[in-house]
């Protein structure tokens, strides 16, 4: 399932968004002059776990597909979320959900010697944000060669349900894919609760 566009209407222009998609593809570009060894410096590698690395590799990616359908989702689902928590929370917010991310990610893995790379634990909590906040928001999406529309929780659940399917099966023996289930996981899961703190108090 990919997700086309939402059918909620924001109140402010979502430039925070627009920064972080300029800065990952500016970040991938430059990554192209040294891959191996920009991935290497930047990514963070559990084995040598490091904070700076932990927020550097949020901006890295390791190829087209990979950011394009980063960037995709955040565009998607990230300009709501600004709009309701405002541009500076929201910028703060992203970065600690990108880093919730990566160090759920290295709870399971922690001996891993391959870097890690991307923006979709942060992006994941995004996500998990939006199906709070936005629940029964329409999102026109893409199943194989069919549009239709689904509200956010059941596209945004089923997602989910597969990184705990994967994230699981990876723990138990699972043939490895080279994605960070337990980063999507733990954004999200920290997307859900932020977004939930603030429905209780955000507005108080």
């Amino acid at each position: 399932m990919f997700p086309l566009k939402d059918v909620v209407e924001r109140r402010t222009f979502p430039y925070i968004t627009m920064i972080i998609i300029c800065a990952n593809i500016a970040a991938f570009v430059i990554s192209l002059f040294n891959f191996e060894e920009t991935v290497y410096a930047y990514g963070f590698v559990p084995a040598r776990p490091s904070l700076l690395t932990a927020f550097t590799c949020m901006f890295l990616h390791a190829g087209v597909d990979h950011i394009f359908g980063n960037m995709w989702f955040l565009a998607t689902f990230g300009d709501n979320v600004e709009d309701r928590f405002g541009h500076s929370k929201f910028l703060l917010f992203y970065l600690v959900a990108g880093l919730v991310a990566t160090y759920a990610n290295y709870l399971t893995d922690a001996g891993s010697q391959i870097p890690m790379v991307g923006a979709s634990g942060a992006i994941s909590g995004v996500m998990g944000a939006y199906v709070v906040l936005f629940p029964r928001a329409r999102v026109h999406t893409l199943l194989g060669f069919y549009m239709t529309t689904l509200p956010a929780f059941a596209l945004l659940g089923f997602w989910f349900v597969l990184q705990l399917f994967f994230g699981a099966s990876s723990l138990f023996g699972g043939a490895g894919s080279g994605i960070a289930y337990w980063a999507h996981i733990g954004g999200f899961v920290a997307g859900v609760l932020v977004a939930a703190a603030y429905r209780m108090f955000g507005r108080r």
